[in-house]
Parts: structure tokens; sequence; C-alpha cells
């Protein structure tokens, strides 16, 4: 693969990530706990269909300056226990919209910091959402943790409840790159954890890690590299770093001189990229990376590979529930978001209230360019005669600007990003590190951001 300058300043760009489509910026306050309520009865008529369950746990004991998530920082314990208590109750609103509903394939625990909890209080919270739902065999149980502020006793609980895959937050082992982002770590912490569950039989370990952080060298992350090639987790998360001071106020602390320029940070996914190959992941989707035995290699390489609000997934589900504030729920054709206030939340869950703050209900076009961009994402690909089969419709005819646009000069084929293959639509390997860039050709909201004053997505590169 050649990548230039010029390829690199070209698709340097403001463009989402695709968690969902439409993007939730697109999401709106006339779509309410009404609507979010008739699409849980619907749902709640397919008793035999997949279901997902998300679980927000927002608390943290400090807040890391690079981070995006919506997160509540505080060592007032006593107001994280009396956020469990809301959250059961608003599962117990959803689980009655639901009715024989209940089987959970894929069940995930995010934040914040989840293990903020003590053992205990994630025994009670456990306990009480498994007397409203089931977990179906095989199902996947992922938990994130912190190696900061999770013990042994933390995953030996965890997995006597039933978890089976852990997810944790690394970033970065140098130490002046933790210094410029307030988030002090040692490297043993995360080895004794990755040793500990090792032991205790958790199917599915995976670290994240962010490349474009400040301080970051081709020195450094080469070091924290080699660091996590030697533990040799299931799985890794390979983010870019997100720098949007804007919409993150906490970023504001960074020292932007401190960043690695567009290049320099382009190198660093590339080192990122070349190490793990070399140690043996195979490289999934847009950020990810996996051992070949591994269920997201093996999907990857069948192309069922999906993408939800949790991440890169093999558990396809078509309807995924989200718990807690700021959770976005997929169900039925719309996505409803919590209340991101804890006041808010708060009270509407007081009130007997489906706590949703906006949302969307997809339109018929929502749904074809979803699937696309979804197994653009995903799986690398485009199948013309399976979208045709799903959706009723010419391909062809359907995207012809879309297809105009990418065999243009100057365009992703003449880039060599995408190769048309029959009636397939494949990226490259060279296509596959700008795959944000492609998906966002068959964007149709895109046109209406690409001149916005303040972007409201990191960039591409």
């Amino acid at each position: 693969m050649q990548v230039t300058p010029e390829l690199l300043a070209h698709h340097d760009r403001p463009g989402p990530r695709y968690t969902s489509y439409p993007t939730a910026v697109e999401f709106a306050d006339d779509f309410g706990p009404h609507d979010y309520g008739q699409r849980l009865r619907e749902a709640s008529q397919l008793t035999i269909t997949p279901l997902s369950l998300y679980v927000h746990l927002p608390f943290c004991e400090s807040r890391c300056s690079f981070c995006g998530c919506h997160v509540v920082v505080t060592k007032n314990t006593s107001l994280a226990d009396v956020y469990l208590d809301r959250l059961i109750k608003e599962a117990e609103m959803v689980s009655r919209r639901l009715g024989e509903r209940t089987t959970l394939h894929q069940y995930h625990w995010g934040g914040g910091t989840p293990t903020y909890y003590s053992p205990d209080d994630l025994t009670k919270l456990h306990i009480a959402l498994l007397t409203m739902f089931d977990m179906a065999p095989g199902a996947e149980v992922a938990i994130e943790v912190d190696p900061r502020v999770t013990t042994v006793e933390h995953l030996g609980v965890l997995r006597g409840l039933g978890f089976n895959r852990l997810s944790m937050g690394i970033q970065d082992f140098d130490p002046t790159v933790q210094d410029l982002i307030g988030r002090h770590q040692r490297v043993e912490e995360a080895v004794e954890l990755h040793t500990a569950a090792r032991a205790m039989g958790f199917e599915s370990i995976n670290f994240d890690l962010i490349f474009g952080l400040p301080g970051q060298t081709d020195a450094s992350f080469t070091r924290t590299l080699e660091k996590v090639t030697e533990l040799m987790p299931d799985r890794l998360a390979v983010y870019s770093f997100a720098y949007m001071p804007a919409k993150q106020t906490q970023q504001s602390r960074i020292d932007e001189s401190r960043i690695p320029d567009r290049d320099s940070k382009f190198r660093l996914l590339t080192l990122a990229i070349d190490a793990l190959v070399e140690a043996g992941y195979q490289q999934i989707g847009m950020d990810h990376f996996a051992l070949p035995d591994d269920d997201l290699t093996l999907a990857r390489s069948k192309g069922t590979l999906s993408r939800n609000f949790m991440g890169y997934t093999t558990k396809r589900s078509p309807d995924v529930v989200a718990i807690g504030t700021s959770g976005i729920s997929d169900v039925q054709g719309a996505y409803a978001q919590n209340h991101k206030r804890m006041a808010d939340y708060y009270g509407a869950v007081d009130a007997g209230e489906l706590p949703i703050e906006r949302g969307i209900a997809l339109s018929p076009d929502d749904m074809v360019r979803r699937y696309v961009i979804t197994e653009l994402m995903c799986n690398g690909r485009i199948s013309a005669g399976d979208v045709e089969s799903r959706y009723d419709i010419s391909f062809s005819e359907y995207f012809a600007d879309e297809l105009a646009a990418l065999d243009a000069p100057g365009g992703a084929i003449d880039e060599g990003l995408v190769e048309i293959a029959g009636t397939n639509l494949q990226a490259t390997e060279l296509g596959e590190l700008f795959i944000r860039n492609v998906a966002m050709e068959f964007d149709a909201y895109m046109a209406g951001h690409r001149n916005a004053a303040q972007p409201h997505f990191s960039r591409t590169v």
C-alpha cells in the first residue's frame, strides 16, 4: 500500500464512526417516551428473536482528559447507590413492555467505570436484572473494566455471575502520555488482572488502546505495543483519538501542541497494524484486531460481522435495549436515547415514565442506507444482489449518484480504495484504512454537515 500525504490530506475531514445510522446528530426531541414505548410493544411480539441489553454505569473516581464518554465524576459512592435503584426501576418499565421477550444473546455493561461499584453492588444489580431477563446459551456477557480500580475480587465475583468477556481500558502504558491525559496506570495492574482473568476462565479479553494521544511518539507507542503483544489478549480495539474540545470540555486541559499531527498520527496507526499483524492478530473492521480463532475473526471471514453501540459483535440482534443515562436503544426501526442529565433521568424514572430525551424513527431510505453502511464498516463489502433482495430495489439505480461519485476522477475507485467485482463493491486493503470515508459516500445526511461551522464528528485521519 502506498499512502501519500496527498491521500491523507484528501480524506482528513470530519466523519461519523457509524455506530448507528442515522447518527445521533440526527436525533430529535419530537421522538419521546410514548414513541419508544410503542416500539417496545412491537418488539414484544418477536418472542423468540435475539435481544441485546446494554447497561450504562456512568460513575468514575476521576475524569481522564481524553475521554469522550458520558461520565459522572464523584468519590461519593452514596450517589452511585441511588443510581442503581433508578436503573433497576427503568429496567422494570422496559421489561414489562417487552412481555415474554426476555432472552438475551448479548449483555454488556459499560460506562463510566462499572467496577467503580463494589462486588456486592454489582451482584445486586445483576441478580435484579436476571429476575427480568434470561441468558441464552452461549450469550455474550461482557463488562468494561478499568485496571486502576478493578480488583481480583471484582473479577472473581463477575466470573461467578456468568460474565465471560472483559474489555480492559489501557489506552497507553507510557508514563509521559499518562501524565498528559491524566490517567496514571501501572503496567503491573494490567498484567495482574489479565493473568487472573485467564486463570478464572474468561472466554475473551479485550484491550483498548488509543493512538494520537498527546505525547505519543513512534518509540513510546512501539513500547506499549510490545508490552501488549507480550500479554496477547484475544482482541484489541485501537481507537483514533477524537480531539473535540468544543464538545468535550475536559479535553481543553490538553496541550494541543503535544498532539501528534496528521502524518504522525497515521504513522502510529501503521505501527499498530504492523506490530499486531506480525504478532498473529488479524485486522477486523475499522479499528479492531483479533486472534485467528476468535469469534470476530471467524465472523469477518464469513461476512457475518455486525456492529452496534457496543462495538463490533458476532451477535446480530434486530433490537438493542439500553438502560441508564445517555443509553441509546435501537428497537424496531427507531433509535431512542435516554436523558443525559442525572436530574432529568431521575425525574422521569420516579414519575414512572420511560426516560427518553430524543430519538428518531428510521425512514425506508434510512433502513437501506444503514444496511449498506453497516456492511461496509463490518465486512468491507456490499453485495448488490443481497441489498436488492432485502429491500426490493435496483442497487445501481437507487445508488446511481453514489456509484458515480465513487467512479469519478479522484473518487474512491480511482484512488484504489474500492473495487467493483461483478455486482459486489469491495473495499481494498488500502480502502479499509479509509472505510469511514467510503461509507460517507452512502450517507444521505453528510451534505448538511460538510460546511458546519462547528464539526459534529471527529476527523477520519
